[in-house]
């Protein structure tokens, strides 16, 4: 008896802190709405931006009735499940950074252009699946591997921003549309699975374990901008490779080993030649002046060895033609002499 009476009492204020938080939530609402708008056949009108950040607030399922919302930002609360705003049909802008979400999973959204989920708890790219998305942000997440970014989920996104995880890799990043990438602050070793960006012109992969650079490759015919910065990068054969890049503008190297290499940045251009800024420097006028009288010096010296080396190869072919021919004449006179050797002992001779 008692006890049903404790539990009907449990759930009466279960009842009343849900009917406070919901009456909390509207009171907010009221007050953090802005931008009326036409809904619908343009009859009716609705509040469709909701800035929300900033509010402690750790449940949201409410807002999945304000189906007009088009802008939404939930930054800096402590949200752990927006599953309820895949009923928002009509959103445009969402950013939830800063909360504690564990996965990036939701509803696909027709309309959805950006999607902020910057430092939360997430471990996945999965789910993630909108028509018209632009910009998607997920730097400072848990993530190790990228997964389900294709051009089927994600046919238009321009923008994205994994800098921050725990990568090891650059795989699995499947957008041919992506214009800038952002991938720094990762343990990246290794850079594969990207010749297929051919619309890519940023890509910034600094703080990483790169060593080598052969992942960089020509098919990526639009790159201008790389940042390689604080990468354990020793060789300047390993930046000679993206020579192949016929756009590329500006590389950051500071803070890689190989800014230690004498004359490095005559070194860099004569390598690079489209390059217009190297680290925070422009490069002078002098500078190219200096870098094409070494780069014809060195041509100059190229096709000279070359030469020689025709010269000595055929000095070498015409040695052999010699030889060859001499063995030929040998045989002859050896053949002569063993048949009249022949005759001699048979008495003909």
């Amino acid at each position: 008896m008692y006890e049903e009476d404790e539990e009907e009492d449990e759930q009466e204020d279960e009842k009343t802190a849900k009917g406070e938080l919901e009456a909390l939530v509207h009171d907010v609402l009221a007050e953090k709405v802005s931008l009326l708008c036409k809904i619908g056949s343009g009859l009716s009108h609705a509040y469709v931006k909701a800035d929300l950040q900033g509010l402690s607030l750790g449940e949201v399922s409410i807002l999945g009735a304000f189906v007009h919302i088009r802008y939404l930002d939930l930054s800096n609360n402590k949200i752990s499940d927006i599953s309820c705003l895949s009923s928002l049909s009509q959103l445009i802008v969402l950013k939830a950074d800063r909360n504690c979400l564990v996965t990036a999973q939701l509803a696909p959204l027709a309309y959805l252009q950006v999607l902020n989920l910057a430092h939360n708890k997430i471990t996945s790219s999965d789910g993630i699946c909108h028509p018209l998305l632009e910009h998607l942000d997920l730097s400072f997440n848990q993530i190790t591997e990228l997964s389900d970014l294709t051009a089927e989920n994600l046919p238009t996104l321009l923008t994205l921003d994994c800098h921050g995880n725990a990568l090891t890799h650059t795989r699995n990043i499947n957008i041919p549309t992506l214009h800038k990438l952002y991938l720094a602050s990762n343990q990246i070793n290794t850079v594969e699975g990207l010749g297929h960006l051919s619309q890519l012109t940023t890509i910034h992969l600094r703080e990483n374990q790169l060593k080598t650079l052969d992942g960089l490759t020509g098919n990526m015919s639009s790159l201008q901008y790389i940042n390689l910065r604080a990468n354990p990068i020793e060789d300047l054969k390993e930046v000679s490779k993206l020579h192949c890049l016929p756009f590329l503008r500006a590389l950051i190297l500071s803070e890689c080993p190989v800014c230690e290499t004498d004359e490095y940045r005559l070194e860099v251009l004569i390598a690079i030649r489209t390059l217009e800024r190297l680290d925070k420097d422009v490069y002078e006028h002098n500078e190219r002046q200096d870098a094409e009288e070494v780069a014809a010096i060195s041509s100059y010296i190229l096709l000279h060895v070359s030469i020689n080396r025709w010269h000595l190869n055929a000095n070498h072919q015409r040695t052999q033609h010699n030889l060859h021919m001499f063995d030929i004449t040998t045989l002859v006179i050896k053949c002569h002499l063993d048949h009249l050797h022949q005759f001699h002992c048979q008495g003909f001779v």
